[in-house]
């Protein structure tokens, strides 16, 4: 996070997480699970017209129903307790005639655009990011809020018959991955049937299609199931070389946001931190596999080490139930649903997720619980793509005078980001918890400032894949002197002031400049960890052994203290539900807050926003290298768009005082910017190159625009830039 626009507290960069080939999010694990109550859907009893969309339900009465154990505990190291509270589970019930009557009554009365033919299959194309928010009317993209709306009402649709899902390579983290899998046991626990099918797969295409009673893929199919690696980045060298002296305060014996700046080798505490991580991934994979494939743990973990490729010998082995072009696939489902030999009938999701809850009765009551989404980096202001602290206290502010919603459930998607910006979050979802419940659920990721908005919450759930914790601090600038000398770059600066120069670009900071420099970042640290030993109720000196900067599971950060509950979003709302005291039996409305807003400006620009100081901060080492004569010019990025002496020194060091200057009110942080904004890519593997590879020094970078799920968007650097 940024601080007095130079100060960052963020997960940790210079690393690129990979499963196999792809980027991947670290984070897995192995959950001993407790007894918990469960959480029951079936279909219920009337409500109103079928087309409203305006909410969605919680789980409660005769959508739902809670059954409460006292055993459930959980174990926690740290001097807070961890609750268990109601269950992430939720589980289908067999409706009654009467229920069965009443919605087939308000499905007859559906307008003609939502309705379909009985006995049909519903479709899903799942591919490339999974938004955290719902998405506008006319994106293509993915969203977690409609998946999951879809298939809890597709459980319980009397016309749906069972489920078909095409899965090609997908870039989100692991906690939607976990989300999606609930939600498909949901639906598998009506009775219906499900079929996965995929032509090219690796680690996370296959966990998502294991939840699925059948695997199809074509006889030349590629499923490249090797295991998992991390691999880290690191440019000190190249600084050298082109004479850019980065000058980094890190508070946090993890915290290596600036390793990949400073050093050319990975520190003991990163590859310790990146180890955990890794036997959390390796671990729940092979266990959800197993579980889901009927197969031994050993078994699992021969497949991971034999390098399987060949189709054939996955059938052979149980890890695909047959292979198969996808028109066969198409044979399969006609004889499962009720059309003619020559009639598909397969439900369109773009289509399904229209049809509204209310049919299902999966809507009402007069209290509301609302859903606040946050996702991507945090941002001061207003208006900005990500998290921006000015709609988001907007938000919490109306819903403090709202007096239809008695709790609020608070989902965080985010890395981290500005630390201002985090702490005046922090302090309005603090004050609107004094009057209302507030629940933190997390996604992907939620860490640094993430994890600084969850902790003013009075619970927090997440995901056993989530990535959380990350209390620490980052300041940084770059010093281009010894650059400008060789470009033949002069500036002068007058000043006045003893620190008017602190954040100067063409000269070292001198030994005050760097005190002052280094008590500001210790500030910051301090600060955030003194408010997170608060909040979760626990000695500093115990908040201290498990900060440092350190990334955590959700399952590790429940141990730990830093989480209170393992979970979805479903249990997060049971949770709000109790900490409101609304009875079990009693409905409640869902409103969802975060809706995705449509800009024209997204055809444009490929849908990012991005960031003017993040794009320079990627182009500029690249021009740079292309100036300097390091690597073949044919080959290189300036060599494949313009000629270098084109370029100039002065347009050259325009680039480079962006970089000091940054936006927002003279940062020096936009390096850091572009490398927080590429974490958020790279935490939920949603990295997506949308221009060519062009060839440096022998390595193809992954192209240089991003763009991630569909919210934010830059110009890919650091750990990517240079990673073959």
């Amino acid at each position: 996070m940024t601080l007095s626009s130079s100060i960052r507290v963020q997960k940790p960069i210079g690393v690129s997480l990979r499963s196999s080939n792809r980027p991947i999010h670290a984070h897995a694990c192995r959950v001993n699970r407790v007894a918990r109550p469960t959480l029951h859907l079936y279909r219920p009893q009337a409500s109103s017209s079928p087309d409203t969309e305006t909410s969605t339900e919680a789980p409660d009465n005769d959508a739902t129903k809670i059954e409460k154990d006292s055993s459930s505990t959980t174990e926690n190291s740290s001097s807070s307790a961890s609750e268990s509270g109601p269950t992430p589970e939720i589980q289908y019930i067999e409706p009654t005639g009467m229920q069965r009557a009443m919605t087939n009554f308000r499905l007859f009365f559906a307008l003609p655009w939502r309705r379909f033919k009985s006995e049909s299959a519903l479709s899903i194309k799942f591919t490339g990011a999974i938004a955290e928010k719902p998405q506008p009317r006319f994106s293509s993209t993915l969203s977690l809020p409609a998946i999951c709306d879809s298939l809890q009402k597709a459980a319980v649709d009397p016309r749906i018959t069972g489920l078909v899902v095409k899965i090609d390579p997908l870039q989100c983290g692991w906690a939607k991955l976990q989300e999606i899998r609930r939600h498909v046991e949901l639906f598998k626990q009506s009775g219906k049937w499900t079929v996965a099918y995929m032509e090219r797969a690796g680690e996370k295409e296959y966990y998502l299609a294991s939840a699925f009673d059948e695997i199809y893929c074509p006889p030349s199919g590629s499923i490249s199931l090797l295991g998992f690696s991390v691999s880290g980045t690191f440019l000190r060298g190249v600084f050298e070389k082109i004479g850019i002296e980065p000058e980094v305060r890190r508070i946090g014996k993890f915290k290596s946001a600036g390793d990949q700046l400073l050093r050319s080798d990975m520190s003991e505490a990163q590859s310790e931190q990146l180890n955990a991580l890794l036997d959390d991934i390796y671990e729940d994979f092979v266990d959800t596999i197993a579980t889901s494939r009927k197969k031994d743990r050993a078994e699992v973990e021969n497949l991971l080490n034999s390098g399987v490729f060949e189709m054939e010998k996955l059938q052979q082995g149980g890890w695909v139930d047959g292979l198969k072009y996808a028109d066969e696939v198409d044979d399969i489902i006609k004889e499962r649903t009720g059309g003619k030999e020559d009639e598909l009938r397969f439900v369109p999701f773009k289509k399904y997720k229209k049809v509204g809850r209310s049919a299902f009765n999966l809507d009402g009551g007069k209290k509301g619980i609302a859903i606040v989404r946050t996702s991507g980096a945090i941002t001061g202001g207003s208006g900005g793509s990500g998290i921006t602290s000015g709609d988001v206290i907007a938000q919490l502010r109306a819903l403090k005078k709202n007096k239809r919603i008695a709790a609020v459930v608070l989902r965080v998607d985010s890395p981290g980001g500005d630390a201002l910006a985090s702490d005046l979050m922090w302090r309005e979802i603090q004050k609107l918890s004094e009057e209302k419940p507030v629940i933190a659920s997390m996604a992907d990721v939620a860490a640094s400032g993430g994890y600084y908005m969850a902790m003013a919450c009075r619970k927090i759930v997440a995901e056993p894949l989530t990535i959380t914790g990350s209390i620490g601090v980052v300041a940084g600038k770059f010093s281009l002197g010894e650059l400008y000398k060789k470009v033949g770059y002069a500036k002068e600066t007058l000043s006045k002031g003893k620190y008017a120069q602190l954040f100067l670009e063409s000269r070292p900071q001198n030994q005050e400049e760097s005190d002052l420099f280094d008590a500001s970042a210790q500030h910051a640290y301090e600060s955030f960890r003194n408010k997170a030993a608060e909040s979760r109720g626990m000695d500093i000196e115990a908040l201290q052994e498990v900060a440092q900067g350190r990334v955590w599971t959700g399952k590790r950060a429940i141990t730990i203290g830093l989480v209170d509950a393992v979970g979805g979003i479903n249990r997060a709302i049971a949770l709000a539900k109790e900490a409101a005291e609304i009875d079990s039996n009693e409905k409640v409305r869902i409103l969802e807050v975060s809706r995705g807003q449509f800009s024209p400006l997204q055809l444009i620009s490929g849908g990012g926003g991005a960031s003017m100081s993040v794009q320079m901060a990627a182009t500029a080492v690249l021009l740079l290298r292309s100036i300097m004569g390091v690597g073949n010019n044919n080959n290189s990025l300036t060599g494949a768009l313009t000629p270098a002496a084109a370029i100039g020194a002065p347009a050259l060091m325009e680039i480079m005082a962006a970089i000091s200057t940054s936006t927002g009110g003279g940062s020096p942080g936009a390096v850091a910017t572009a490398e927080e904004s590429l974490m958020t890519g790279l935490a939920r593997g949603q990295v997506m190159a949308q221009m060519p590879s062009y060839e440096i020094e022998g390595v193809v970078s992954k192209g240089l625009q991003a763009q991630y799920s569909g919210t934010m968007g830059g110009m890919l650097t650091g750990s990517e830039l240079f990673d073959s």
